[in-house]
C-alpha cells in the first residue's frame, strides 16, 4: 500500500467529519430563537394563569401585578425585536443591486 494513499484516506476521513452537518442540538442560532419563543409563551401563560387565579380569589394582588408586569415586558421586547427585524429588512430592500 502506498503511504500517500493512506494519508489521503486519513485526510478524507477527517475532512468528512469536519464537513458533516451538526446535530440539531448544536445549532445555537435555532436553539436560541426556540428558547426565546418558549420563554415568551411561558411568560404569557404564567400571566394568564395568575390572572385567572386572581379573579377566583386564589392569588394575591401583588402576584397579579408582578405577572402582568412580566407579561408587559415580554410583549414590549417581542415588539422591539420585530421592529428591528422589519427595519433591517427594509434596509436590505433599499440597497442598490
Amino acid at each position: 500500500m502506498d503511504v500517500r494513499t493512506s494519508f489521503a484516506t486519513q485526510g478524507y476521513g477527517q475532512a468528512r467529519q469536519a464537513a458533516a452537518p451538526k446535530p440539531q442540538s448544536q445549532n445555537t442560532g435555532d436553539n436560541a430563537f426556540a428558547k426565546a419563543a418558549n420563554d415568551f409563551a411561558s411568560t404569557l401563560r404564567n400571566g394568564e394563569d395568575t390572572a385567572k387565579s386572581a379573579m377566583s380569589g386564589g392569588a394575591d394582588p401583588q402576584a397579579l401585578v408582578e405577572a402582568l408586569s412580566q407579561t408587559q415586558m415580554a410583549v414590549e421586547t417581542a415588539v422591539t425585536v420585530r421592529d428591528r427585524i422589519v427595519e433591517a429588512y427594509q434596509e436590505i430592500l433599499r440597497m442598490p443591486v
